[in-house]
Parts: C-alpha cells; sequence; structure tokens
C-alpha cells in the first residue's frame, strides 16, 4: 500500500473499471498531482478488454490475456479500490452510495460503468437468457456452458439474440470453440446448432455492405442459421418465440441486443436520455452537474453520437484525465471532439479478420494477427509496470480551493509536537464516531458515548476475564475492509481460547491531512470494524486516535468465559488429530501485492478469507471437545504449533500436502517474495526434526509465512476428527483440513518437537 507524502486535498472517485478509467489510472500514476487522491470503486477485480472477449471465448486467449488486473493498477497508481458495487448517488452531499459499505465522499466523480442489454423488456428474457453485458457474469455462464459441452451427448441449440457486431462475433467464436471442444473429445461437432436472432433485416447494421457481405458468407458456410426481421417476444425455460409466431426450442440463450443504463441511474438527478445513458457535455461533465464526469459507454456525448463501441471508451481515457486534473487544480476543463469515422477490426473465431473503416473494408488472417498485436500491445501498457520512484516532496498546497485549506495542509505535515498534541481533534473525532452504533450489553456500564474517561464493565459471577491486545499498520487501501480484518485480527485470540467476546478498546493512527479526510477514514476504518465487533456481540467502549504517518488500527479486547473450559495452548494430548480451519499464505500474498506481483483475485481470495470470523469455528471445536486452540497469526503456522507442543509436553506430525494454502500462495513464495517478518519466523525451523529433508518442498516456506486474521489451530480427539471437519465446512468454512496428529514426546523431543511428513 503506498503512503502518500502530500496531505490529501480533493478526492476524484472513479465509479466502474471501464477502458476510459484504466487509461485515467495509468496517466495518473505516470503523473499524479500533488494532493488528489483516487479512489476506484468497481464490483470486479479484473475487468474485461471488449476487444479480446471473442478471442477469449475462441481458445485463442487465457482469461488472464484479456482482463486488465484492477487491484494491481490501482496499487500502481498509490489509488485506493473499494471492491463494492455503486447502487445511487447523494449529490447534494456528494456521496456515493455503495452496497454494504458506508458511502465515499467525493470532491469530483466519474462513471465509466458500461451499459447491459435491456433483458427487461422482453418477457421472460430476465430469467432465462444470459446477457453478455456485464461480462463478469456472461464469462461464469460461458465456463458453465463449457462444462456442459464436455458432458453432453446429444444435440444442442444455442440462440443469440442480436446480429450487430458483438452478436456476430460472439456467434462466430463460441462455434469456432464448441465445435473444437466435442472434436476433441471424439464427439460429433455438428450436434452443436446455433441461431442468430434480430428484428432488424440485416447483420451489422452500422458496417457497410461488404463487411455484411464476408460475415453473411461466414455465418451460412459455418451453418448458423439466421433469423432477420425476427424481433424475439418472449424467451421460456428452453423455448424461445418471436413476435411472428415462430419457435424454437433452445438450451441457452444469449442477449446482445440494445443495451442501456443501470436503473439506479434513474434516481441520481442526472441528466439521461431514453436508455438510461448520462447525458455529457463535450468535457465529458455531465449536463447538470459540473463535478460529475461520464465515459463509455454509459456516456451520451450529445454534441457527437457515436456507437457503443470499445475504441471511443479508450480514447476518452486521455482527455477525462487531463479534465479531472484541470478541475482539480481549480483550472477550467477543456473540450473533446471524437474522432468522426473509426476503424473496427472483426473477428471470425477462426484468427481470421475483417477491418471496417466507412465505405472500406479488406479481410483476411493477416487482419486477425494486426488485431491480435494491437490488442497485445494495448494490454501490455496496464500489465509491464514499471517500477516508481519515491520522492519526498515539500507540501504542495496547489489543489486547495481556499486559504483555509491550504493552511491545514502545510500545518498537517509540518513539525507536530508528541503527545497530546498528536490526537486527532475532538471535533473531527466526535463526528466521525457519532454515527457508528455499537452493540449495547447489559454487562456494559459506561461505553462508548458517555463522556467518562473511561469504560466500565461488570464480570458475572463465576466467568474470567480474558484479554488480549492486538495494533498493526494498514496493508490494504481501503480504511474501511481494513478496519474489519483489524477487529476480526483482534478477536481471534479470544474465540482461540473458548470464550466470550465481551468489549473492545480501540487504538488508531490516521495520516496527517485535512479535517474533512482524516474524518472520513476514521468513520471508514470504524464503520468496518464495528460491523464485526457488533457481529461478535462484542460492544465497542472507547479508544484513542493519534495522528501519524500510516493509518494504523489495534484494539484490546476482553473476553468472558468458565475458567474450567478454557482451550489453551497447553493442551495438546497424544493421539490427537491436528486441525486448520482457514488457509495460509497472506504474508506472502501482500507482500507481492506491494510489489505489484500478486493477481487481483488472489487478494481477493485473502481478503475473503480474512474478514471471515473465527467465533462459529471456535463453537464448533468446543463441541467436538477441542482441548488446545490457537489463532494462526503472526508466528506463522510452524511457530504457533512450537507454541503448542512445549507447553503440552508432546511432539506433532505436519502434513505439508495437507495444510490449505490460498490462492497464489505457492507461485509467490516460489518467486522469492515473502513477508518482512518470515526471517524471524524461519529461525524456528530448529524446531523441525527431519528439516533438511524438506526445504525443497514447494510448500516448506509458507509454514514460516506471518497471517494476519488466520483461521483456528486446534486438536480435537480422532474419533471424532472427521464429523468435526464436515460441521465446519458447512459453517462456511470450506478449506478446514486435517494436517496432522499429536503424538507422544521422544526423548530430547523438546528440542525437535515437529516432524515434517507429505
Amino acid at each position: 500500500m503506498q503512503t502518500p507524502e502530500q496531505p490529501v486535498l480533493r478526492d476524484i472517485v472513479l465509479v466502474g473499471g471501464g477502458h476510459s478509467h484504466v487509461g485515467v489510472l495509468k496517466r495518473f500514476a505516470m503523473n499524479p498531482v500533488p494532493g488528489v487522491r483516487l479512489t476506484l470503486i468497481c464490483r470486479d477485480t479484473h475487468t474485461p478488454y471488449s476487444g479480446m472477449l471473442p478471442g477469449y471465448v475462441a481458445g485463442h486467449y487465457s482469461y488472464d490475456d484479456v482482463h486488465i488486473d484492477l487491484s494491481r493498477l490501482a496499487e500502481f497508481a498509490g489509488a485506493r479500490f473499494y471492491r463494492t458495487e455503486v447502487i445511487g448517488l447523494d449529490r447534494s452531499a456528494q456521496r456515493v452510495i455503495c452496497k454494504g459499505r458506508p458511502k465515499v465522499p467525493y470532491d469530483l466523480l466519474s462513471i465509466n460503468i458500461g451499459s447491459s442489454p435491456r433483458v427487461a423488456e422482453v418477457a421472460g428474457a430476465a430469467e432465462f437468457a444470459v446477457p453478455v453485458k456485464p461480462i463478469t457474469g456472461f464469462n461464469t455462464r460461458w465456463l458453465a456452458l463449457l462444462s456442459r459441452v464436455e458432458n453432453h451427448d446429444g444435440p444442442l441449440t444455442i440462440a443469440v439474440v442480436g446480429a450487430g457486431a458483438g452478436g456476430v462475433e460472439l456467434t462466430l467464436a463460441m462455434q469456432f470453440r464448441l465445435r473444437n471442444e466435442l472434436a476433441r473429445r471424439g464427439k460429433d461437432p455438428d450436434q452443436i446448432h446455433f441461431h442468430l436472432f434480430d428484428a432488424a433485416s440485416e447483420i451489422l447494421p452500422t458496417h457497410n455492405a461488404k463487411v455484411r457481405a464476408v460475415f453473411r458468407d461466414k455465418l451460412v458456410k459455418r451453418g448458423v442459421k439466421l433469423h432477420l426481421g425476427a424481433a424475439v417476444s418472449k424467451v421460456e425455460q428452453g423455448l424461445l418465440t418471436t413476435e411472428g409466431g415462430h419457435t424454437l426450442q433452445t438450451d441457452e440463450v444469449l442477449w446482445v441486443t440494445r443495451a442501456g443504463g443501470p436503473a439506479w441511474l434513474g434516481d441520481t438527478g442526472l441528466a439521461l436520455d431514453d436508455g438510461l445513458f448520462i447525458r455529457a457535455r463535450d468535457t465529458l461533465q455531465t449536463e447538470n452537474d459540473d463535478n460529475i464526469f461520464v465515459a463509455g459507454d454509459i456516456a451520451n456525448v450529445v454534441n457527437h453520437p457515436r456507437e457503443k463501441a470499445g475504441v471511443f471508451a479508450v480514447r476518452q481515457g486521455p482527455p477525462l484525465a487531463e479534465n479531472l486534473r484541470r478541475m482539480a487544480l481549480g483550472k477550467p476543463p477543456k473540450a473533446f471532439s471524437p474522432q468522426k469515422s473509426w476503424l473496427a477490426l472483426i473477428s471470425t473465431g477462426d484468427q481470421f479478420a475483417v477491418a471496417s473503416r466507412g465505405n472500406h473494408s479488406f479481410s483476411g488472417a493477416w487482419v486477425w494477427r494486426w488485431k491480435d498485436w494491437i490488442d497485445r500491445r494495448f494490454m501490455q501498457k496496464f500489465s509491464d509496470l514499471p517500477a516508481m520512484e519515491e520522492t519526498g516532496r515539500l507540501p504542495d498546497t496547489s489543489a486547495a480551493q481556499n486559504p483555509e485549506e491550504a493552511s491545514q495542509a502545510i500545518s498537517a505535515v509540518a513539525m507536530r509536537c508528541g503527545g497530546c498534541g498528536a490526537k486527532v481533534g475532538s471535533t473531527v473525532l466526535s463526528r466521525a464516531l457519532g454515527e457508528l452504533r455499537p452493540i449495547e450489553r447489559d454487562d456494559i456500564i459506561i461505553g462508548l458515548h458517555a463522556p467518562d474517561d473511561a469504560a466500565v464493565l461488570r464480570v458475572p459471577p463465576g466467568l474470567a476475564v480474558v484479554h488480549t491486545v492486538d495494533f498493526f499498520r494498514a496493508f490494504i487501501d481501503d480504511p474501511y475492509v481494513f478496519g474489519k480484518v483489524a477487529a476480526n485480527h483482534a478477536l481471534g485470540d479470544v474465540f482461540a481460547m473458548g470464550a466470550e467476546a465481551q468489549s473492545a478498546t480501540a487504538v488508531a493512527t490516521v495520516p496527517y491531512g485535512i479535517e474533512s479526510k482524516v474524518e472520513d477514514t476514521v468513520f471508514q476504518m470504524m464503520s468496518g470494524a464495528v460491523e464485526v465487533l457488533n457481529e461478535a456481540g462484542c460492544a465497542l467502549v472507547g479508544g484513542h486516535t493519534g495522528e501519524g504517518k500510516e493509518l494504523a488500527l489495534g484494539f484490546a479486547v476482553n473476553g468472558l468465559i468458565d475458567p474450567d473450559k478454557v482451550m489453551s495452548k497447553g493442551g495438546l494430548r497424544a493421539g490427537d488429530v491436528l486441525l486448520l480451519t482457514k488457509p495460509i499464505g497472506t504474508g506472502t500474498l501482500f507482500a507481492a501485492h506491494a510489489r505489484l506481483e500478486a493477481k487481483g483475485r488472489w487478494i481477493d481470495s485473502a481478503l475473503a478469507s480474512m474478514v471471515q470470523s473465527n467465533k462459529p469455528a471456535a463453537d464448533c471445536l468446543v463441541r467436538y471437545g477441542a482441548r488446545a486452540c490457537t489463532d494462526v497469526t503472526g508466528f506463522g503456522l510452524l511457530g504457533h504449533l512450537v507454541e503448542m507442543t512445549r507447553p503440552s509436553g508432546v511432539d506433532a506430525e505436519l502434513d505439508l500436502t495437507a495444510i490449505p494454502i490460498l490462492p497464489g500462495a505457492e507461485e509467490t513464495v516460489a518467486a522469492g517474495i515473502l513477508s518482512s517478518l518470515q526471517p524471524a519466523n524461519v529461525r524456528l525451523r530448529r524446531g523441525i526434526r527431519n528439516q533438511a529433508d524438506w526445504v525443497d518442498h514447494p510448500r516448506y516456506p509458507l509454514i514460516f509465512d506471518p497471517q494476519t486474521a488466520g483461521g483456528l489451530l486446534a486438536s480435537v480427539p480422532e474419533a471424532v476428527a472427521e464429523a468435526c471437519v464436515r460441521e465446519l465446512k458447512s459453517l462456511g468454512y470450506p478449506h478446514t483440513a486435517i494436517i496432522g496428529r499429536v503424538s507422544a514426546q521422544d526423548n530430547g523431543g523438546a528440542i525437535e518437537p515437529i516432524t515434517l511428513r507429505d
């Protein structure tokens, strides 16, 4: 995670990871604006490049070949990446409304979310047809269709609705791939039947007659049945009906017709056209809001109407970036005029393509090779990211819009006194925390919103207090997600002992900045934390927030437990089975993320694991008689296991192949990318009896990998181990595994208590 030296003065929020916005991110990365922070909000971590999608469907490209990794690109640009879906705007407060998280404030907003086919306009289409956009949803169904073909015997009928360039190109790509898949499995390729429907009387209506002739000939020769002038009026399970009353029994219906904007745009008050596309001026600003820009398919630039094509979104990237930069610096935006004609390169699935520009066209295998070269060169801009030099510039207040902001920015990075002088101002803090709603417990006498200096708790008779503390700096650029992980990590020690979480006190460090930015960071972070604490039944009762260079958060947590039912590290017994409830690998993955070497989907998987609570797992382990348990955190799997064997007076066997590993962790370790804590953990290798036999095993480094909000390592009696694993999986811990067993201590075994096996 990059930590800017400049105080944040302006927030530019990018909604959507379309072609224009990836260009904006790259340009701001290469030439950042001091004091301007970018935040990308996108539901999908990998955004597809539409120009290569047919080649991916046809089997010429891999998934990674045709997708831009937004997580990696945002990290490169120093932008925050919020993995969520936008569902509305609060323009009066300048907030983006997101699904399942707090609103995100903006100074400038840009929308590049593409469009989706209007399946709601045809009865049954929303339920029984597969829209090609958004492409992420289509990809899931496409992979399912591929799998279905692998196991299918007999005829299979696929209907594609929409005979524009997208529909024709997709039909030919799918037909090429599916026929090849059947032939490769020794099945009859002629079992696959394709039908292409359109209300228009011609295919590719926006292209010239020569282009249409080439594609009509291709479709006919490859056995695609054309249904032109045949508007689809109804889609049912396995049946498609046209307005003319004709029906077709189908196994799959794909929808590539006229698209529109999402319904939530209708509630924003932005100027829209009939298709819910946002009306824009030549500057790419929306017609009725100077602070909101729009680009790509979702934009209707009223003075320059153009076809919905990826080429326009790509070319809008540079002027969009320039105008966002100018507006952030208080300068007027410049008008942009797109080209009147453009070159379209349309493939036929079989490494043949047609070039279309105005009334001109040419085609051949060489055109496909040319298209392939253009597409790969474009993608290379977002995969080959140069190393950026660290610069320690003096405070730059050029993005300040008034003297008060400039003054706050200068003081934010000036030399500050320590102690109470480093605290966040009480007004800022009270506003940020005032909206939080921690749960109320009967045993909390004085809590968060009381004016007293400390919390007062009651300990019920017969129970003992469990107390623990954790604190670490942010490793991810989303304060809301970081707050959830930090709270989850802190609660882990309490749950691992079989205790109930009672209360938490927070200690946070927030980067210097102007008041509004500090306030939002505190609110976002603590909102995530309070969600996790509330779910665990743990009351936030107070805390301390100070300013510093980096975002950091920790909690002192109190828990309550029956002193006769503690799961301690010293509870291992010979004959027990060792269970691990979550995969490991967070240390190496986030070290790789910081070096731009981790795929975004790897980070997604790691975060999903880190925000998952250990409480249901701990409760399950108690039910199955677990006598020893710990959460796997900074010392790594081996370190925590050694911590358990020594007080228990036992040895343990660890099965390297059985240990669940997060996606990508083996790859990053193999590349030599390790956490900064790894060297300290590796010193514990002396606890491995046969370590010389395993140092070259690809998973060996991972047993030393430090974890954040890791899973539970526990022992249960062998007789109930399989049943316990089944229940843990049913509770939402799908990677739970038996990873070893506990054995009696050999003579001298306390020195080398761990034996590795495969």
